[in-house]
């Protein structure tokens, strides 16, 4: 498994081998050994997987606050999708900062999200399914989110003229200023 540090510490960019013939492929997605040997250590509880039919449907920014905070491992089953994670751990050096990666049946890329940061995504193709590990279940008393398009955050989702397709939760979602963000960030001694 190739492991990729991006600009936001703790935000990882997994990319498990695959073994190619004329069948087609055969990939280990997830191995906690495998994790493990990459110093990574997660105990993952629930798998989501979800389908959005239209190109520009935008999932996000969410969060799950204590004591049902996830960390995720984001990946994508069909179609392209462009993932994003938002550091929101509070004196973070980098809280308020965004990273995005591409996610694609082709590529076969992973995002690992940690705890603390929130998670959005918009497809760049039509039946596009996003796969995902969480940490703990989904709490609905914990559940949250942040506006996608928040100025604040400026996260370029790439629509190019695409109007974003939103949930009712995400159209009523509080922006980055008017949220008091649970997470606090720790560092490493």
């Amino acid at each position: 498994m190739q492991v990729e540090q991006t600009d936001l510490p703790g935000v990882l960019v997994l990319t498990p081998h695959r073994f190619c013939d004329s069948r087609g492929f055969f990939s280990e997605s997830w191995s906690q050994a495998r994790m493990a040997e990459q110093g990574l250590d997660f105990d993952f509880v629930q798998d989501n997987h979800s389908l959005s039919r239209q190109i520009g449907t935008v999932r996000g920014l969410h969060f799950q606050s204590p004591p049902h905070a996830q960390a995720k491992l984001v990946r994508c089953g069909r179609g392209r999708l462009f993932d994003v994670a938002v550091d929101i751990r509070k004196g973070s050096p980098t809280c308020g900062k965004w990273v995005g990666e591409e996610l694609s049946y082709e590529n076969g890329r992973h995002l690992l999200i940690p705890a603390g940061f929130l998670h959005g995504f918009v497809t760049r193709e039509p039946d596009t399914e996003i796969i995902y590990k969480c940490s703990d279940y989904y709490a609905p008393d914990c559940d949250g989110a942040v506006r996608f398009d928040d100025p604040d955050i400026g996260i370029d989702w790439g629509l190019d003229g695409v109007t974003a397709l939103l949930s009712d939760k995400d159209e009523a979602a509080s922006f980055l200023k008017d949220f008091d963000s649970p997470f606090t960030w720790e560092a490493k001694a």
